[in-house]
């Protein structure tokens, strides 16, 4: 196919690029999803990282650019009921205000269904 417009998503190229960042991201929730439950407290590297990357996910396959690659929507399911199960057992030992854990919750939930839902679309 080649180049099929004049944006910087707009060729082969890049759509292979997108797909290589894509598959990174997903590359590093799979296996911080797959290690010890520790690696993903809300302090640690992957407790925060991982609803990063897939916010990061969300952003670039909802610009419907080619090459963008998601998870399935059953795979972001099960992460969501590993990551919320580790981060709700590990939050209070941090003792942060109420307000912050309800917000940060509410937020990390958000996170998991929204790119569920845009994979939905997607499927």
């Amino acid at each position: 196919m080649g180049t099929w417009g004049s944006g910087n998503f707009d060729d082969d190229t890049a759509a292979d690029h997108l797909s290589d960042l894509t598959s990174r991201l997903i590359a590093e929730v799979t296996e911080a999803m797959a290690g010890d439950p520790s690696g993903i407290e809300p302090d640690d590297y992957w407790g925060v990282a991982v609803p990063c990357n897939l916010e990061l996910l969300h952003l670039l396959a909802r610009q419907n650019y080619v090459g963008a690659i998601l998870p399935d929507p059953a795979t972001i399911a099960a992460w969501k009921t590993r990551f919320l199960g580790v981060w709700d057992g590990a939050i209070d030992g941090l003792e942060p205000g109420p307000e912050y854990r309800a917000q940060r919750r509410e937020v990390l939930v958000r996170t998991f269904d929204q790119l569920a839902e845009l994979a939905t679309s997607k499927s």
